[in-house]
């Protein structure tokens, strides 16, 4: 199931406190769909950050949580990528959402995964499983991510080749899309998709810890491991996820950073999907 729907003449709803009007969703699967909403003007944030979004619970309180901002700095529109959770308090309500509802957005974007929480270094590693795509959907788009680094590497685990849609159209359109073209021009070769499954049979199998490990993702990638000198790396997944790869990346020497103490890697604490 591939379904997306556009803003045209929507139908004026209820104003919700700190609203945003929903103006497209496209959904990827029975599991997994993104929307796009309208972006306060007075909304700034840095690629990766994430915000507060939500809806009304029935006795008038709002229900929120933390979702990455998927789209760039420079977008004129927010971009969100969600998982639906038929029991769960938010995304059961938010998966029905159609152009022209609204959403509660509080607009204080805060986050680890930003530029500006990494020391310089030549090659940047984003390395995500399922929604936790979402920052680096927002980072490869970028322009700063392909000034900083001489090579950008994405990775992104799914159970399901269904669920690897959302970033390989995304990765994909990057080479066709105008303004992503006169943006980034020939950076946009910088990049490299890594995408792996984990359930489903795909060209590539295998969790991504597993296959730093044992070597196979150097390997595939003709790259000498990783050092401290020159890789930075940023993680969005599940805390197994985060876990495993704070291990592998300390073990390359790699240190981990914050907004105010910067180092060689990032983890967003702020998201389990």
């Amino acid at each position: 199931m591939n379904e997306r729907t556009q803003v045209t003449d929507a139908t004026p709803v209820k104003a919700l406190p700190d609203a945003q009007t929903v103006t497209e969703v496209q959904h990827y699967s029975d599991r997994l769909f993104r929307f796009r909403v309208t972006r306060p003007k007075s909304l700034r944030f840095r690629s990766g950050e994430f915000v507060m979004i939500g809806l009304l619970k029935d006795d008038g309180r709002p229900l929120l949580r933390a979702y990455s901002i998927a789209s760039p700095a420079w977008d004129d529109e927010l971009e969100f990528y969600s998982i639906k959770v038929q029991d769960g308090p938010l995304t059961s309500r938010l998966q029905h959402l159609k152009v022209g509802d609204q959403i509660i957005l509080r607009p204080k974007p805060v986050g680890t995964l930003v530029h500006d929480a990494l020391v310089p270094g030549k090659r940047l590693w984003f390395f995500s499983t399922g929604t936790g795509i979402a920052p680096f959907a927002s980072l490869i788009r970028e322009p700063q991510t392909y000034e900083d680094y001489d090579q950008i590497i994405l990775t992104h685990t799914c159970r399901d080749v269904a669920e690897l849609t959302y970033g390989r159209e995304l990765v994909d359109s990057l080479k066709t899309d105008e303004l992503m073209q006169e943006l980034l021009g020939d950076a946009i070769n910088k990049l490299v998709y890594y995408p792996t499954t984990t359930r489903e049979q795909s060209p590539k199998m295998g969790r991504i810890t597993t296959l730093l490990d044992d070597g196979t993702l150097f390997r595939e990638l003709g790259i000498d491991g990783m050092s401290a000198e020159t890789d930075r790396a940023m993680v969005c997944g599940s805390m197994g996820l985060n876990t495993d790869l704070k291990r592998i990346l300390e073990g390359f020497g790699l240190r981990e950073g914050a907004n105010s103490d910067p180092a060689e890697y990032v983890v967003e604490k702020a998201f389990v999907g």
